[in-house]
């Protein structure tokens, strides 16, 4: 990979292509359809929210290469205010395996713990194996995992979570 860049994701475009290479790339990898693009639309459309009302806490990063939007991911406010929740990791094809993915994952809790948040938190599904491998690896641990079918699969729901102080 030539030019490498992990930015904030707040250039015009930034959010829709989220909502977008999400949408495209579930569907095409692992047939999620649009309860899982309307889940990520949620997520971004209330990112945005909070950024137009200046709730500090959060911020999301969009990774480069050659100019090319690759990757995304966010940090948003957990259930309590000492809780940072990671939300929407993603790499498109071309940018996986070349430790991308880590970097996101650092990128936001760098972000979480200067903020001041004691834990982050994060939501998965077991077929996503390669960022549970980027989670294991910066000492994150399962903390409950349950069966569902959200998004027109048969699925396992899991819930990890790191204290950051």
């Amino acid at each position: 990979m030539s030019d490498v860049v992990i930015r904030p994701a707040d250039r015009p475009g930034d959010l829709g292509w989220v909502v977008l290479i999400h949408g495209e790339l579930y569907a095409a990898e692992y047939d999620w359809g649009q309860p899982f693009e309307a889940l990520v639309a949620r997520i971004v459309a209330d990112y945005a929210e909070a950024q137009v009302n200046g709730i500090t806490g959060e911020a999301a990063w969009i990774a480069e290469v050659d100019g090319q939007r690759v990757g995304c991911v966010f940090c948003v406010r957990g259930p309590d205010d000492t809780t940072a929740k990671l939300r929407l990791l993603l790499l498109t094809p071309e940018a996986r395996g070349h430790g991308l993915g880590g970097r996101l994952v650092d990128t936001c809790l760098e972000f979480a713990r200067d903020f001041g948040y004691q834990r982050m938190v994060l939501w998965t599904n077991d077929p996503l194996v390669a960022a549970r491998h980027i989670y294991l690896a910066r000492g994150f641990t399962l903390t409950s995992e349950e069966p569902h079918n959200l998004f027109g699969s048969n699925l396992i729901s899991q819930y990890y979570e790191l204290k950051l102080t």
